[in-house]
């Protein structure tokens, strides 16, 4: 009998931790749908949610879907510093920044591609081009250590509400729930732009050649020994292939006529630069010279900064190798619109136009 009552006692109270069990995650994921940290809902006519994570590629879906912006950066970090208000007051159009971090070119080409299939005529597209794009195995490199949310690029809306119950996704959401309390402010601005690097009030030169140097240091020991430039024979050329540059095809494919679209190798310093005559240097030349060609068919313009130039091989204008200072995104953005007006390069070596008219 003793025993018959036990077991009735465990029965309830198991199934009454299942139902408070059930009922709380209920609860939780009730609340994480109607913050809606990632935006499902966002349109048009659905205003944005902040944006309060780091992980940019969760949050810059929602950036897209709003349909606010006509027009966008797309690279890594080394374009984040391009201001969206500059950009629209020199180039046009109203712009988003959606440069991500270390994003691939993959990751990019899935935000250009999401933000083509919502915005039916853009004014303007600015491709930001670093090294990876120049990688042989791009297509073995897709993701990165960071997180990529394939469900939030798609057209499908069925498939994102479970990936959502999740302590991660119920942090952000308490996150902008605060923020709509007016207790925490938003981690990036509605258009993307965000100055991640430090307050120029405390920049160090002493620091920024001591990055410098590490990150230079860091690339000879991950290329190696370096290696001469192979010579293609006069009957068998060498054949490059250069797998992201297929998908950034794919997508200029998708672009109207009628925007105006920029490719843009971006500014790193002269220091991490392969040696000239090493098949690194060779390589990127038939990558940046693939990428003229693919201006020339998509009548987008292919601006070079990538190169040594007296920007380049100056340490006070450099945070570390790769982010330059908010000073020289000024003059990128500057750079962008006298290479789309003149077609040609910069007189002080700044950057080069890969394929100016004809003349």
């Amino acid at each position: 009998m003793t025993s018959g009552l036990e077991n009735a006692s465990w029965r309830r109270f198991t199934l009454s931790f299942a139902a408070a069990a059930f009922a709380a995650t209920a609860v939780l994921y009730g609340f994480i749908v109607a913050l809606d940290p990632f935006g499902l809902r966002v349109s048009a006519s659905h205003p944005p949610t902040a944006i309060m994570d780091v992980n940019q590629r969760f949050m810059y879906p929602q950036i897209v879907r709003s349909g606010r912006f006509d027009s966008a950066v797309f690279g890594t970090s080394t374009v984040r510093l391009l201001d969206p208000q500059q950009l629209d007051r020199l180039l046009g159009g109203k712009f988003a920044n959606l440069g991500m971090n270390a994003a691939t070119p993959w990751e990019q080409m899935q935000l250009a591609t999401l933000f083509l299939r919502r915005q039916a005529r853009p004014e303007n597209l600015i491709f930001g081009l670093d090294e990876t794009w120049c990688d042989p195995n791009a297509d073995r490199k897709k993701l990165t250590f960071r997180a990529f949310p394939p469900w939030l690029y798609d057209e499908d809306p069925v498939n994102d509400y479970p990936e959502l119950l999740n302590l991660t996704t119920l942090e952000i959401a308490g996150r902008v729930a605060l923020n709509r309390l007016g207790l925490m402010p938003e981690r990036i601005p509605q258009n993307g732009y965000e100055i991640f690097v430090p307050d120029e009030s405390v920049y160090d030169l002493a620091k920024a050649r001591q990055n410098i140097n590490t990150m230079r240091s860091a690339r000879l020991e991950e290329a190696g020994p370096a290696k001469p430039a192979r010579r293609a024979r006069a009957s068998k050329p060498v054949m490059e292939t250069f797998p992201a540059l297929d998908w950034l095809e794919d997508a200029l494919k998708q672009v109207p006529a009628s925007t105006r679209v920029t490719m843009a190798f971006m500014p790193v310093h002269a220091a991490i630069l392969p040696p000239p005559d090493g098949e690194l240097a060779r390589r990127e030349a038939a990558c940046k010279a693939r990428v003229a060609e693919l201006g020339r068919r998509h009548g987008a313009v292919v601006v070079d900064f990538r190169l040594r130039s007296p920007v380049t091989v100056d340490d006070s204008n450099y945070w570390d190798a790769l982010h330059y200072r908010i000073g020289i995104a000024s003059r990128i953005v500057e750079s962008l619109r006298r290479a789309r007006t003149t077609g040609s390069g910069d007189s002080r070596g700044f950057y080069a136009v890969l394929n100016p008219p004809p003349q």
